[in-house]
């Protein structure tokens, strides 16, 4: 037994699931628990300067390390509210963050108190699960419940409201359990009959595509996948976003599919007569929900962990519930002794061909105009400077969704979007807890001008804890996707597209970061290269080409004749 506060024991049952890293903004009503922190050696916290931008640093942090990543707003009302975007992002990305706010004190609740919001309320709709938590004895069990919710299948953020009295109360606790104890360790594989049937589809086909998503990059199964790949002689087509779930270089990678992908594994997705969606939930990044962007007359056989996911958005021969790496190594298993088709040799010998054209292509045509800078010279720049091993952030936007498939992806997991909630002022915040979940790795944050103007005060996080990411601002002065839209569909009527900006490789200089700015093609490597070496967080201001604009949404103004 040991007796403890409410905020010492929030903090004990931190160390026993051997947190590392706890993110947040301090707050009057946490202190209890900030002065446990102060005795936690082997938790480092990282003060942040607003909530949102913590939260997507404890996104990234869980993202790529696997582990929970964990955000503490220190205070209630406005602290909290800051959270929601943050956590929104997280639950679009199925990412497992424990985040933590503190709440008013149980006898002030309902009386129109000084920062009083309905917190549990508030955070329902964005997480797994909220938890407002309503004795001090309970803390360590409610802590148990944040971190199993949120690293069970399918992962997701979770909140935990703390009251002022619940953290400072003092009491007794029993010693507190291991993880182990209170978690599920293995995933479930396939049932032989599942994988029977699968292999038997697959043996029939004759225009095999294999698309990975976040099932395969997630679990690290990527050998997996490129074994089973190998032995059906079929192309891996990867879901938006998820383009690093198998290294780059490898023959069968076509790239990333559907309307944000490229025209190669596009087709492939378009003409396959099996197609086994292997951790994916075939959503609406990698399909717009449309039969434009996948055969309707292929046989889909769908390997998902959530079991919801299957055949939601396209009927499907073969449902599977079972985790992406266990069915693909299950499937390898059982095709063993599979013998080479002519018609499937001839159907992938084509799309090699086709890949190989579009690679070269991609080379040669691209704009290599000194100045104004373009898109698709500046992304065959960094091609050539960007290190193998870099992770690789990014935001929404024109800009980024041209750059996810544009760029090359070689050290699974190398790629951090925002999926599915399309959110702007991401990447470099997320950067930031990559960095920490892997420190040996150049971490290389791409944004607009935009995106960063929002979020360019964690410069100072950056600096105070050594946070050394690169962090590329594209920099067209403008809301690249929307003024877009506005051209293309309603007249270059244009309103609240332009945006103007301070140099930023000076604010960079000014916060005690390194600041860069490229104004010409050439200088792109050279400057992506003295940031990386440069011992200190840094910013380079690129100077892109403000008509250099594209609508990726068509489908949204049809009405308008676009």
């Amino acid at each position: 037994m040991s007796k403890m506060s409410g905020g010492q024991a929030a903090v004990a049952a931190l160390q026993a699931e051997q947190v590392r890293h706890v993110f947040g903004l301090i707050g009057s009503a946490t202190m209890e628990m900030f002065d446990a922190l102060y005795d936690a050696s082997d938790i480092d916290f990282i003060g942040v300067h607003d909530e949102r931008t913590g939260a997507h640093m404890a996104d990234g942090y869980a993202r790529a390390s696997g582990a929970a990543g964990v955000i503490l707003a220190g205070q209630n009302g406005p602290g909290a509210t800051n959270l929601v975007t943050g956590l929104a992002q997280a639950y679009a990305a199925f990412s497992p963050v424990v985040s933590i706010a503190g709440a008013l004190s149980s006898e002030h609740v309902y009386r129109d108190a000084f920062q009083e919001v309905d917190q549990q309320a508030l955070f329902k709709p964005v997480t797994k699960k909220t938890w407002t938590v309503t004795q001090t004895a309970r803390v360590p069990e409610m802590f148990r419940e944040a971190f199993r919710t949120a690293l069970a299948p399918r992962r997701g953020p979770v909140q935990l409201n703390l009251p002022r009295d619940v953290l400072s109360e003092v009491r007794e606790f029993d010693d507190l359990q291991a993880p182990a104890q209170y978690r599920t360790q293995n995933l479930p594989p396939a049932s032989a009959d599942a994988i029977e049937q699968a292999a038997a589809m697959l043996r029939a086909a004759e225009r095999p595509v294999i698309v990975t998503g976040g099932g395969i990059k997630n679990s690290g199964g990527h050998e997996d996948a490129l074994a089973l790949a190998e032995a059906l002689n079929a192309p891996v087509v990867l879901a938006p976003g998820h383009g690093d779930a198998i290294p780059f270089e490898h023959r069968l990678n076509a790239g990333q599919m559907g309307p944000r992908g490229n025209v190669v594994a596009s087709r492939l997705a378009q003409e396959a007569d099996v197609i086994l969606a292997l951790g994916t939930r075939l959503g609406f990044n990698s399909t717009f929900y449309s039969y434009d962007n996948i055969n309707p007359q292929a046989d889909i056989i769908q390997v998902e962990l959530e079991p919801t996911a299957i055949g939601r958005y396209f009927p499907v021969r073969l449902g599977i519930w079972a985790d992406a790496r266990a069915a693909a190594r299950q499937l390898c298993a059982a095709l063993e002794q599979l013998e080479a088709q002519a018609a499937v040799e001839a159907w992938t010998n084509a799309y090699l061909d086709e890949r190989a054209a579009y690679l070269a292509a991609r080379d040669a045509d691209a704009d290599g105009r000194e100045q104004p800078i373009q898109p698709s010279g500046l992304y065959r720049e960094l091609r050539a400077a960007m290190p193998r091993d870099a992770m690789i952030t990014m935001d929404a936007g024109t800009l980024c969704l041209q750059a996810t498939d544009a760029l090359e992806y070689h050290s699974p997991p190398s790629l951090f979007t925002p999926l599915d909630f399309g959110l702007v002022g991401f990447s470099f915040a997320c950067g930031l807890g990559v960095k920490l979940a892997c420190p040996r790795r150049p971490v290389v944050s791409l944004m607009g001008d935009g995106g960063f103007g929002m979020t360019l005060s964690e410069l100072s996080t950056a600096v105070d804890h050594g946070i050394n990411t690169v962090t590329l601002v594209m920099n067209n002065r403008c809301w690249g996707a929307e003024k877009a839209y506005q051209r293309d569909f309603f007249g270059e009527r244009y309103i609240g597209a332009n945006i103007s900006s301070p140099p930023f490789d000076k604010v960079a200089e000014l916060y005690g970061a390194c600041g860069y700015r490229v104004e010409r093609l050439g200088e792109v490597g050279d400057a992506l290269r003295a940031a990386l070496d440069c011992g200190k967080p840094a910013v380079v201001d690129i100077q892109v080409d403000p008509a250099a604009l594209y609508s990726f949404r068509r489908d949204s103004f049809k009405h308008r004749g676009g």
